[in-house]
């Protein structure tokens, strides 16, 4: 059921909240062994979470719009009481959460239900979610492949259907990637939009929390309770569509071509657009990203590096080592970026880009055939989210799910603040039957 299905029946006391919780519970534990999206999962809170809104009920008091609702957060949110691993070992003799994460206590209050936290990369550090302490979490359209990261437990719980909500974090694509990757929606917010309090930093310049859901309207459903400024548009839309072209239309595998001329199509995006300064956005995204999470953990990394998966360390490591010079240079030019990517949208309201590009690759896989060439896999599934990101802007992913063939995900990417456009054009798809989530199959 999707998640505004279970609130209304919720609601309209046809079904308690007990009630779906209990089944909630049931497929994780029924599911969970083979997709390893979950690490941990919160039984007994649920349950008494789920019997207050039931009380609540009983009085005839309205729980919120999301009443009954299970939902899944990354384990990098504060969780009261648990300790926040961020998918490490390092973490795990930190002390005990104080509080629950903003994003948390905000679906809460609209009357969601937190059932467990869920695998991620460590330190949130990589796109596919092969976790050297918690185990790889696997794909719900094909148990041997990847679920992209490093959101990759939220978004197999999604996709898999254990849940329909879940909360997560993008600093470089981590809400996208895996949204792609697992055939569902989701949005990575404006930047500095929404609280990160309570969620574990990774790269403050960069860092983002947002939802993941089935559906494009469960989506909406779930941001406009974290976004206490969200307004809803209009049903009639004609927002002047384009395409990233150049950049954004090399270096990808026919497949995922067309799935942004399946969006294209749809939206009457006949313009091509070149961001001419692409490339250079994702090469300063590195760097930020490099320099700043490799000094947040420098003071670990100097007593305690063996804890750490060699593959983040030695990124971290070397982040550490950037060059000030190198790292300053890249921040300038995001707001040279940020003022190109400005231009573009004065003449356009929506611009459309491929998420990854390919589909979901086989777990330990490390290169992938693009264009004749030997391509690494964990570094390029970020190639077109990047440089999006330095920009600061909102995008959601859109999923395109053919049926015999892996999904794939394109960016619909705005301007500041034009998450309710976003929101409603993804709706329009769907409506259209453009992208959605479409049957899940048994993982083999």
């Amino acid at each position: 059921m999707t998640a505004a299905a279970i609130a209304a029946d919720v609601r309209a006391k046809r079904r308690t909240a007990r009630e779906i919780i209990v089944d909630a519970l049931s497929r994780i534990r029924a599911r969970n062994a083979e997709l390893n999206a979950f690490t941990q999962v919160f039984e007994r809170r649920a349950l008494e979470r789920a019997e207050r809104i039931d009380a609540l009920l009983a009085q005839d008091r309205d729980p919120g719009p999301l009443a009954g609702v299970p939902f899944a957060a990354k384990n990098l949110f504060d969780i009261a009481g648990i300790v926040t691993r961020a998918g490490a070992k390092v973490t795990e003799g930190d002390s005990p959460a104080a509080h629950d994460a903003e994003a948390i206590a905000a679906w809460e209050r609209s009357g969601a239900v937190l059932v467990g936290a869920t695998n991620m990369d460590e330190f949130a550090y990589g796109f596919v979610t092969e976790n050297a302490h918690d185990g790889p979490t696997h794909n719900p359209h094909d148990g041997g492949r990847i679920a992209g990261g490093s959101s990759g437990g939220s978004a197999a719980a999604v996709g898999a259907e254990l849940v329909p909500l879940a909360l997560a974090s993008d600093t470089n694509g981590s809400i996208r990637v895996p949204a792609a990757l697992c055939g569902i929606f989701g949005i990575r917010p404006t930047y500095g939009r929404l609280s990160r309090r309570g969620a574990y930093p990774f790269v403050e310049s960069l860092d983002t929390v947002g939802p993941l859901a089935r559906t494009a309207m469960d989506l909406r459903l779930s941001y406009a309770a974290l976004d206490p400024r969200f307004e809803a548009r209009s049903a009639t839309l004609a927002p002047r569509c384009a395409r990233l072209g150049g950049y954004f239309d090399t270096g990808l595998l026919p497949e995922a071509r067309r799935a942004v001329d399946t969006v294209c199509t749809a939206l009457g995006a006949i313009t091509a657009v070149d961001l001419a300064h692409a490339r250079e956005a994702r090469e300063a995204a590195f760097l930020i990203t490099a320099a700043e999470g490799g000094a947040l953990h420098l003071e670990r990394l100097r007593s305690r590096a063996e804890e750490y998966d060699p593959a983040t360390r030695d990124r971290l490591i070397a982040g550490a080592l950037t060059p000030a010079a190198w790292y300053l240079r890249a921040k300038r030019f995001g707001a040279f970026f940020r003022a190109e990517i400005a231009r573009a949208f004065a003449l356009h309201d929506v611009l459309i880009a491929p998420v990854t590009p390919y589909a979901a690759t086989l777990i330990g896989q490390k290169t992938i055939e693009v264009d004749g060439l030997p391509t690494e896999i964990r570094p390029n599934l970020g190639i077109f989210t990047q440089p999006i990101t330095l920009s600061g802007c909102p995008v959601v992913s859109v999923p395109v799910v053919v049926r015999g063939a892996l999904p794939l995900g394109v960016q619909l990417i705005g301007r500041a603040g034009s998450e309710s456009l976003l929101l409603a054009v993804a709706e329009q798809l769907e409506a259209q039957g453009a992208v959605g989530a479409g049957a899940v199959p048994v993982v083999a």
